[in-house]
């Protein structure tokens, strides 16, 4: 008999398999190599997270105990994506489309953005998927049990199986669900070992069906006959308990977290859903193919009393076919933990994007742009969230004390989820469905299941005796499972008809009775026209003075790496050379859903919302509420259109006089400085030129000493022309490059040896030499010079105690790019836009020259055909240069 520790060796060997196709899933993810991750085929072996414990186990005990009503389980999935996987196609539209990161988000974004809403569906998801959990804590512990009655060496103590098991799903879903932040990024790594385990788990059952038909029955004509022979066999139907279940099934493969995590959240291409919608049910039907083979064989063979949602397991234990048992036992170990790993990331999510973010900005107290990591708070969230998920459906497993209580907790579980169905249906297909109606009809069918099924499934303890015989208050049409007078039915169906049924009337009645806020009526267009307004509403307006705060606040959500990227490659799109683009509609609205991907869609809209002040109503998305005045509101488009494109003229006139005005100042400052620049030198050259002519009898050190005054200051004179030679020949044209090749490591040296040599205030360099080893062809003396110049006004501006310089070489947008930024108090606001400009010159008392060196290294850029700019929201002075366009790279 294998020992449970050999057991536990084959579960820590196949969870770093897992864990090995997840990274290696990723790195090829990274790399651009996706294209056998994003096929059909793993789309939909990633649905089979439907499929868990109680599927693998369970469903064979199912038939032992109801007969064939087991089909129901996945009739209602089959039914959905053969006749509904056009109401699947446009919820994949709506997800992508508005970037939604879960089931919670798009009902969030649906409905106002209301993040009240997102809350409530968050927590009847906690809610509704905890028992959920609880069966698969049940499945692995019993699954444990089995092998440690034969090892009673190595047994754990009672009740401690399921503890520990609890402690270790929650590690595993931590360490394979909080990899990544950005949960609207496809998770390839997780849906590559979800898909794994699929296989896994129909390998395993069809293996110990093939075994129990044609190792034990006899082959598939006596199988045939015992089933005729058998209870399971007759067929018996309660239509209302079938079609109430059906509905269930069907209700929950929409709804489930883990469902729409892998449905929509990772659908790469809604094409998809074609190839699913023959080959998931395919997938069903071999799942159960053996179901009723395995019933009966084992009630046969079994002895008396035996618990039947094991007999995939003791069948082949008692048959002596141990391998077969681990590979059993490993088949549902794969249908437990990859729905757990996904709903406890899903759900993670949610939580973390709808209770906790909230409240720790509130707490903040500084709006969306304070102080701290971001990044740092929402993956500690998560991940907080999992482990008290995963100990939520531990103690709901300890409450309903296992066994008979939790035979039918997948049901519960269920009929808890499907109580977001008419929200969700009603917002995907009626424009006039409203918050308050959301709101009100989730209320009013959570507390119905809540009190009519959860509680009562609990057990005894939970509800006290004479409430479920008298009813609350004493009142007997309140009574649990008789409510409204109505006794005799079904406890499922009962819950079922009755919380439905309200929730849907509650939804309506308040929807009509209610009216949608602008926003509402947006998003309600945008949901129910999905194919005709793909984009999402634009209603954002903001101006200059936000992009540094938004870009600030972005990096310590996305990172400073990924916000910069993004800001610049926008900035690029707008046609600007500024490292910030223009905080327009367009601009606002991607990043509003670049944001969304991290911390949910509410959230994002709440945070820009904090910077920008609101949002306003344009006329696209007026026309998407309204489209019987398509034509008068186009008109008014255009109108609009006009005029904004006049405000946005106006202001950069405005912005051009100021720089005029500014220039003509500076004009007027050079002349002046200039003036000065030539007089000071000449003057001394003049003064110790007429000592030396007129004076007889000078010592000889007094001849050396003013002959070095002379020769000094010549120099200074010689610099300065040449300097406004440089800047003349460069502006004509009249330059000519000497193109050359060689390394940009070497030009960098270079130019740090040149400009640090000599120099009496220390400046510490950080440099990382392995990504600066690439091959250029430029002018490499032009390129060393914009170097020289950058480092020295480091080496002199630096207002640090320690002054440090970091220079970074890495690839932006496709182009290699070298910033070089110090840890000084960086160059003022209002001086930055005319900082490459000729004779400006920022902190005057410490310069030494004309203020010509950057307006010389913005045209020795411009010429090389590569660019400097100044790289706003960075803490001290920071400059990025592009490298040239056509350049040859190298790695040496």
């Amino acid at each position: 008999m294998t020992s449970l520790n050999v057991l536990v060796a084959v579960c820590m060997a196949y969870v770093i398999l897992l864990f090995g196709v997840a990274f290696a899933a990723d790195r090829l993810s990274s790399t651009g190599r996706t294209t056998w991750l994003r096929s059909p085929l793993v789309y939909t072996l990633s649905l089979s997270i439907y499929c868990t414990a109680w599927t693998f186990y369970g469903a064979v005990g199912y038939a032992a105990r109801s007969g064939l009503e087991f089909v129901t389980i996945y009739l209602g999935p089959t039914l959905v994506m053969i006749g509904w996987w056009w109401g699947l196609r446009k919820l994949v539209r709506v997800g992508r489309s508005q970037r939604v990161t879960s089931i919670a988000d798009l009902i969030s974004s649906r409905y106002g953005k209301s993040n009240t809403l997102a809350v409530c569906v968050t927590l009847l998801a906690v809610i509704g998927v905890t028992p959920y959990i609880a069966l698969q804590l049940q499945s692995i512990t019993l699954s444990f049990d089995i092998f440690a009655e034969a090892d009673p060496v190595s047994r754990p103590g009672e009740g401690s199986s399921a503890f520990w098991v609890a402690c270790g799903l929650a590690v595993f879903a931590i360490l394979f669900g909080t990899r990544n932040l950005d949960a609207n990024e496809r998770h390839h790594g997780v849906v590559t070992a979800v898909a794994i385990e699929a296989v896994v788990k129909l390998v395993a059952l069809l293996a110990v069906g093939v075994f129990v038909v044609w190792g034990i029955a006899g082959g598939l004509g006596d199988t045939l006959a015992r089933i005729d022979a058998s209870e399971i066999g007759v067929w018996q139907v309660d239509h209302g308990r079938w079609a109430t279940i059906t509905f269930l099934a069907a209700a929950a493969f929409v709804c489930l977290p883990r469902m729409f995590q892998v449905m929509v959240v990772e659908n790469d291409d809604e094409r998809h859903l074609r190839t699913a919608a023959w080959a998931f049910p395919l997938y069903l039907m071999l799942m159960s193919l053996f179901v009723v083979p395995i019933a009966v064989v084992g009630l046969e063979l079994m002895p008396e009393g035996a618990n039947p949602d094991l007999f995939v397991l003791t069948i082949p234990l008692a048959e002596g076919q141990e391998t077969l048992a681990m590979l059993s036992f490993l088949g549902g170990f794969s249908s437990a933990t990859s729905m757990v790993i996904v709903a406890a990331m899903a759900l993670s999510t949610m939580v973390s994007n709808h209770i906790v973010m909230p409240i720790w900005l509130n707490a903040q107290g500084s709006g969306a742009s304070v102080s701290g990591d971001v990044r740092s708070v929402v993956l500690y969230a998560r991940r907080v969230s999992i482990a008290v998920i995963l100990a939520l459906g531990y103690f709901y497993y300890r409450l309903s004390g296992g066994g008979a209580a939790l035979a039918s907790i997948g049901l519960i579980a269920f009929a808890g989820i499907a109580q977001i169905l008419p929200a969700l249906v009603g917002g995907l297909f009626w424009r006039g469905a409203t918050r308050t109606g959301a709101l009100v009809g989730l209320t009013v069918g959570f507390v119905l299941w809540l009190y009519t099924l959860l509680l009562p499934g609990m057990g005894a303890g939970v509800i006290a005796p004479q409430v479920m015989e008298h009813g609350l208050f004493g009142l007997s049409w309140l009574r649990p499972q008789a409510l409204f007078g109505i006794a005799g039915m079904d406890p499922m169906v009962h819950s079922v008809m009755w919380s439905l049924s309200l929730n849907t009337a509650a939804f309506c009645i308040a929807s009509l009775l209610s009216f949608p806020s602008p926003l509402e009526r947006l998003q309600g267009a945008q949901f129910v026209n999905v194919f005709d307004h793909s984009a999402g509403p634009r209603g954002w307006t903001g101006s200059v003075a936000q992009s540094e705060d938004l870009m600030i606040m972005s990096q310590r959500i996305m990172g400073a790496r990924e916000a910069q990227e993004f800001f610049q490659s926008e900035a690029m799109a707008q046609g600007s050379r500024a490292y910030l683009p223009e905080p327009t509609p367009a601009f606002l609205e991607r990043l509003e859903r670049e944001l969304s991907g991290s911390v949910g869609a509410a959230t994002a809209h709440a945070m820009i919302g904090q910077i920008v002040g609101g949002s306003s109503v344009s006329v696209e998305d007026l026309l998407a509420v309204a489209d019987e005045s398509a034509q008068l509101l186009e008109y008014s488009s255009r109108l609009e259109a006009k005029s904004a494109e006049l405000s946005r003229t106006a202001r950069k006139l405005r912005e051009a006089n100021e720089k005029l005005t500014q220039i003509s100042l500076q004009k007027d400052a050079f002349l002046s400085q200039i003036s000065h620049e030539l007089r000071t030198p000449m003057t001394s050259i003049r003064a110790f030129s007429e000592i030396l002519r007129d004076t007889d009898g000078l010592a000889p050190v007094d001849k050396t000493r003013y002959a070095a005054i002379i020769h000094d200051e010549a120099l200074r004179l010689t610099r300065l022309l040449d300097d406004l030679l440089d800047l003349s020949v460069l502006e004509n044209g009249q330059v000519t490059l000497n193109m050359g090749q060689g390394r940009l490591v070497d030009v960098l040296d270079r130019a740090m040896a040149t400009a640090l040599t000599g120099t009496d205030r220390p400046l510490r360099v950080r440099r990382h030499r392995g990504a600066e080893r690439i091959v250029l062809r430029t002018d490499l003396d032009r390129l060393s010079q914009v170097f020289i110049n950058l480092i020295t006004n480091a080496q002199k501006y630096c207002d640090a105690a320690d002054p440090e310089l970091s220079v970074t070489v890495h690839d932006v947008g496709g182009r290699i790019v070298v910033d070089l930024i110090d840890n000084g108090s960086g160059i003022p606001r209002d001086a930055r836009k005319m900082v490459f400009e000729k004779f400006a010159r920022v902190g005057a008392e410490k310069a030494g020259g004309a203020g010509l060196g950057l307006a010389i290294c913005r045209e020795i850029m411009q010429r090389l055909g590569g660019d400097i700019s100044y790289l706003s929201g960075q803490e001290g002075g920071a400059f990025r240069v592009s490298l040239p366009v056509g350049m040859e790279i190298a790695a040496q």
